[in-house]
């Protein structure tokens, strides 16, 4: 069996699987490709044909072409998981991956939002939204979940109505790998997904149907399908990603010397306010849904520098 054929096999494999989610299966998917063709340039066609030699010269190009350390960093652990995977199947005597390193990615410190700049944001949105514009009551309560539940995007999107238990003011989520947790929100959260789901909602849901109807021939044919989804873009569709992205970049854009603009700035915010409030650190971990608790650990590391900031910058004898 060829490399082509078997790098299909590995992807359907991580996809169904291993629940990878379409944005990790593509890095694996463009990462691997570039490694199959390399090394048939090499002459290596079948999977015997891996091995360490080969893969060190695959990432030594990319080295030469400049390329970030955390991208040969992927590109390793993307190999990494093919070449067990061949393993495993049989297909080859040795795992050449076990040996293969990388240059450690740089770890960046997540920057975040101060909970006062915040605050002035949020209210905000607030006020837009108590003037009944339903796009602005939606935009409200995004914001207010991204920051209360500390939600990635991909997660926010991708939450149905059944999802959202308003009495216990909780939010079941489906993160990375399928993995389900349930989250809570609190009040100013409630009142503004409230809002938009009593109000807001409904609105944005009968004036795409108008639209819709108007625009076809035949009223019936233009309603809408129904939709689960909780957050409706304005042709009454669920929200995507980049629509996402739009509202929060103008919401920080408002933000003088924020420095971040995605979801994620919202994200990296809550959980270092929450263990800034004296979380503890194992509770953000489950919080976030992070598998690994080395992974909550850089928020520690944030807090720590915001506290030696602040030290530097109060402490007389600093």
């Amino acid at each position: 069996m060829n490399l082509d054929t078997l790098l299909d096999d590995y992807l359907a494999h991580v996809r169904t699987e291993r629940g990878y989610s379409e944005h990790t299966v593509a890095a694996y998917r463009g990462d691997l490709i570039e490694l199959v063709a390399f090394a048939g340039e090499r002459g290596a066609t079948e999977a015997s044909a891996i091995d360490l030699a080969l893969l060190r010269d695959w990432l030594w190009g990319a080295t030469e072409r400049g390329l970030a350390r955390a991208s040969i960093a992927r590109r390793a652990a993307s190999a990494r998981g093919f070449t067990a995977w061949l393993l495993r199947r049989g297909l080859i005597a040795a795992d050449p991956g076990l040996r293969l390193r990388a240059p450690r990615a740089q770890r960046t410190l997540p920057r975040v939002v101060t909970q006062q700049a915040l605050a002035a944001a949020l209210t905000a949105l607030e006020r837009a939204a108590s003037t009944d514009d339903p796009i602005a009551m939606r935009d409200s309560a995004i914001v207010e979940v991204l920051y209360a539940s500390a939600l990635r995007v991909s997660e926010l999107v991708g939450l149905d109505l059944a999802a959202i238990d308003r009495r216990r003011r909780t939010v079941l989520v489906v993160g990375k790998g399928s993995k389900e947790r349930v989250v809570p929100y609190g009040a100013p959260a409630a009142r503004a997904l409230d809002r938009y789901l009593d109000q807001g909602r409904p609105a944005i849901l009968a004036a795409a149907n108008a639209a819709a109807a108007a625009a076809a021939a035949e009223p019936e044919r233009g309603a809408l399908a129904a939709t689960n989804a909780v957050f409706l873009g304005a042709r009454g569709a669920r929200m995507g990603v980049r629509s996402v992205y739009r509202v929060v970049t103008e919401v920080l854009s408002s933000i003088p010397g924020t420095g971040p603009s995605g979801p994620h700035a919202f994200r990296h915010s809550a959980a270092t306010h929450l263990l800034d409030g004296g979380a503890d650190l194992r509770a953000v971990q489950e919080f976030l849904g992070h598998a690994s608790l080395g992974t909550t650990q850089i928020y520690t590391h944030v807090s720590a520098e915001r506290l030696k900031q602040s030290y530097r910058t109060a402490h007389p004898r600093a």
